[in-house]
């Protein structure tokens, strides 16, 4: 109680984006003590502080890494508690805040709008609560129905009812959040062969990796409702750049992967067999952390195919982690212009704010500094090969969940490196700056303009 009393005082001593990390912070605690508590272990069962820590930050992250096996470790209460953590780490702290803040029929001042504005990547304050409800609606809507629809389809799987139906809630929470969990313990590879339970599995993934705002317009659209009266419906320059983005990037994974495994892992596979594994293991990469083969099977080069999609990761605002699609297009659009002489950037008949140009470059160089220094590290303290360690930071960072295997096996250190790493996907770049960043200030005075040889 006197930590809990300590941490709402110096709360009120913090900046928004300090305060939004160390709620972030605080639920990976309260999961840690969660998930430690005997009842949702199995009889017999225990697990040390740090890995339980580590599953903890792996939910919160919704990235899926796991250095003990799940099915083995908890029982069915485990498991509930395990999707409740998911919820928290998928839709976002503030969302389910809010939901709490509206049933206990608490006022929803300034600074909450201010959090949730950070915790969702809005830029500004008005319509937050009602767009928080919407957000909450939606998912668990997905949820609902894709829990119904595997359930049932389960049955042909599982001797009881029961066990579909945990298999089906657990399966529709995992994928609609892109967490990556399992309780089968393989993953999708039971259902390799079983296009259905793959097809809706990558139609919740893509759901939950898409970004919260394209979800919101979709519904829009589909109600004929439009943001200003008297103007028919249009999709906002946002929502044309980060799908537009997302499914070249899906196409582009399906097709890299085909191309470079179809004379290895794919040589003796149908056509059927190749789409599906080409296309799934591409989807999964947006954030999903789910799969339907060994992924260690793959060749070098597709690895490191895969390795850069999980860099780029999903949509802004959505349940993904990684520099996000947005960033990726601003910075191939910025290169792209340059070259082509042009002073501005535009796109979809609407020019790219230099602000929002420098903050992507911001973005992406620094997540490839702290991937860099993660990989460096981890090349210092584990046995492994750099493809394996690179695939790993890059998932962790990611918060995809996807693993050649080394997880169980890191050491104190490693482990530590990619809960870091974990952790950073999911509160973003900029809230991660934001939090080593002392108070802002202007400057009183100026130098002469120094220029410099670039490039």
């Amino acid at each position: 109680m006197h930590f809990i009393q300590a941490f709402f005082k110096k709360s009120k001593q913090m900046y928004t984006t300090q305060l939004i990390v160390m709620f972030y912070l605080l639920a990976i605690l309260i999961s840690t003590l969660i998930l430690s508590v005997p009842f949702f272990l199995r009889e017999g069962v225990t697990v040390s502080i740090i890995d339980t820590m580590f599953t903890a930050i792996s939910a919160i992250s919704v990235t899926g890494l796991t250095v003990i096996p799940i099915t083995e470790t908890y029982n069915a209460g485990g498991y509930f508690a395990l999707a409740f953590i998911l919820q928290f780490g998928g839709i976002g702290i503030m969302t389910l805040g809010t939901m709490f803040y509206i049933v206990l029929r608490k006022k929803i001042g300034i600074r909450e709008r201010r959090l949730i504005s950070i915790d969702q990547n809005r830029s500004t304050l008005s319509g937050l609560v009602q767009l928080m409800l919407k957000i909450l609606k939606t998912v668990l809507l997905i949820e609902v129905v894709g829990m119904i629809v595997l359930s049932l389809h389960f049955l042909n799987y599982f001797d009881t009812w029961q066990e579909a139906w945990i298999q089906g809630f657990f399966a529709s929470v995992s994928a609609t959040t892109n967490a990556g969990f399992d309780i089968t313990g393989q993953s999708l590879v039971p259902f390799a062969d079983d296009y259905f339970v793959q097809f809706i599995n990558m139609l919740l993934l893509i759901l939950g990796a898409i970004g919260f705002p394209v979800l919101i317009e979709i519904q829009h659209m589909i109600k004929g409702e439009s943001r200003h009266k008297g103007i028919p419906f249009r999709f906002s320059t946002f929502t044309k750049l980060t799908t537009t983005t997302f499914f070249i990037l899906v196409i582009f994974g399906a097709v890299m992967i085909y191309l470079l495994e179809r004379q290895y892992f794919l040589a003796d596979k149908s056509w059927h067999e190749s789409l599906f594994y080409s296309l799934f293991q591409s989807i999964t990469t947006r954030n999903g952390g789910l799969y339907t083969m060994d992924v260690s099977e793959f060749t070098s080069p597709t690895l490191m195919v895969l390795s850069f999609l999980m860099f780029v990761g999903a949509s802004p605002s959505s349940v993904g982690g990684g520099i996000r699609t947005t960033t990726f297009a601003i910075m191939l659009l910025a290169i792209y212009h340059y070259a082509r002489g042009h002073q501005t950037i535009k796109v979809f008949k609407r020019e790219i704010q230099q602000e929002d140009v420098m903050r992507s470059f911001i973005v992406g160089t620094t997540a490839l500094l702290l991937c860099f220094t993660a990989i460096l590290i981890l090349s210092i303290t584990e046995p492994f090969t750099n493809m394996a360690l690179a695939f790993e930071v890059f998932s962790a960072f990611g918060t995809t969940g996807l693993s050649l295997g080394i997880t169980p096996d890191l050491s104190v250190i490693g482990k530590l490196v990619i809960m870091v790493m974990m952790f950073v996907g999911r509160i973003g770049i900029f809230s991660f700056l934001f939090l080593i960043r002392g108070k802002p200030t202007k400057d009183s005075y100026h130098y002469p303009i120094g220029r410099m040889i670039i490039g």
